[in-house]
């Protein structure tokens, strides 16, 4: 930028045609400058300015200053396979969503093998986060949160992609850990799970890594977590671990039994501990379950039969854990060609969905409940009431978690 420049480096216009000239540029800076901070997105960096680290929460750099029911506040995801924006303003009850934005961008696609993100991959994202810089823009965001989860957490570049982002975009992603995503999502969703005593198992199936989160929820208001557990596997960097499918059915068998062995294996330290809690439960009341991704709310879509995906019908369901068991292993069967044809999967989910059922039925071995209930809400959501808890009305902050 200019201003970085001393003034001896560059020719100013003289005259009165220079001072108009330098006036209307002032005048455009401060605009612009004034633009961002009511936007929420903050102006890129230059050249010489360092961009602030990337455990910094918040893009925004407007004060606060509280106007009930009229502030508008955003949360985005960046995950391994999406990039989602939720824009709210605060309720009565929480909040109510005025724009959101949804993207497959496959960030982690390559991660695996490369242990990098690849350049491809970091421009479907940019492209997919310069929209979402618009929007938070357009909407006049007070105060937003972007988070960053497992691509960026495990990529040798991923600071580096954190900076371009800020760079290109004015968007400051926080690269956060596994038991902050945790914690996260339960307080997006927690909302939605069966009432009953006894603890219950929440989860989350994202692109690159699995949360388990083992809640008390007989408090009242945001739930108690006793336990949670993290493991690399989710929809992209299981299914890239085990390689492309092959034609053959047997083979296609043979490949989800082995994916369903990798997790269950990664799930054996987090049954251990859960054991105990988990018969005495069982003992008293049905276990409950609830899940946030797009597998289940893909494969609540399914058992419902709709032609395409309609959150009002999904969010909130209650499914026949058989059932769920039943539509996974049918889909593990098909081809993509014909996985492709099954409503609501399409071509973006067609090569992930079987990792989505074989981390879905490892789950359900874990934590046998009758009844699955579904989600169409998590990280976004807890990051909106975290926000509005600690800047506005209608929120709560994150869920207290247990040592272990």
């Amino acid at each position: 930028m200019a201003d970085d420049v001393p003034p001896a480096a560059h020719a100013q216009p003289s005259g009165k045609r220079g001072s108009k000239r330098r006036n209307r540029r002032q005048r455009s800076r401060t605009a612009g400058t004034t633009a961002r901070r009511q936007s929420g997105v903050q102006a890129p960096a230059s050249a010489s300015a360092p961009a602030p680290a990337a455990s910094s929460p918040h893009a925004a750099i407007a004060p606060y200053r509280h106007q009930p029911h009229r502030e508008a506040f955003a949360a985005l995801d960046l995950g391994t396979n999406n990039c989602r924006l939720l824009i709210a303003r605060p309720s009565e009850d929480a909040f109510t969503i005025i724009d959101a934005f949804s993207r497959v961008v496959r960030l982690g696609e390559g991660l695996s093998q490369t242990g990098r993100l690849s350049e491809p991959a970091m421009d479907r994202t940019l492209g997919a986060l310069r929209v979402c810089a618009d929007k938070l823009r357009r909407r006049r965001v007070t105060l937003a949160r972007s988070v960053a989860t497992e691509a960026c957490r495990r990529a040798e570049n991923g600071p580096d992609f954190i900076a371009r982002v800020r760079d290109e975009t004015g968007i400051a992603l926080d690269i956060i850990s596994a038991r902050e995503e945790a914690q996260l999502a339960v307080l997006g969703c927690h909302i939605l799970l069966e009432p009953g005593p006894g603890p219950a198992l929440i989860f989350d199936i994202g692109g690159g890594s699995t949360e388990l989160v083992l809640i008390d929820s007989s408090g009242g208001g945001a739930p108690h977590i006793i336990d949670w557990h993290s493991v690399p596997w989710g929809v992209v960097s299981l299914s890239e671990h085990c390689g492309p499918e092959l034609a053959g059915g047997d083979e296609r068998s043979a490949r989800y039994a082995r994916m369903r062995q990798i997790v269950s294996a990664s799930f054996a330290a987090f049954a251990d501990r859960t054991a105990p809690r988990r018969s005495g439960a069982a003992e008293h009341e049905p276990l409950r379950l609830l899940g946030t991704s797009g597998t289940v709310t893909t494969l609540a879509s399914i058992h419902l039969e709709l032609p395409q995906y309609d959150r009002r019908a999904v969010d909130g369901l209650i499914v026949p854990a058989d059932s769920m068991r039943t539509i996974s292993s049918m889909l593990a069967s098909l081809s993509i060609a014909d996985r492709r044809e099954v409503p609501c999967i399409g071509r973006e989910r067609a090569d992930l969905v079987v990792a989505g059922c074989a981390i879905l039925e490892a789950i359900l071995d874990l934590w046998p409940a009758d009844r699955l209930g579904v989600a169409d809400r998590g990280i976004r959501e807890g990051i909106l009431r975290s926000l509005m808890a600690s800047h506005g009305p209608g929120g709560q902050r994150l869920p207290a978690v247990a040592a272990r």
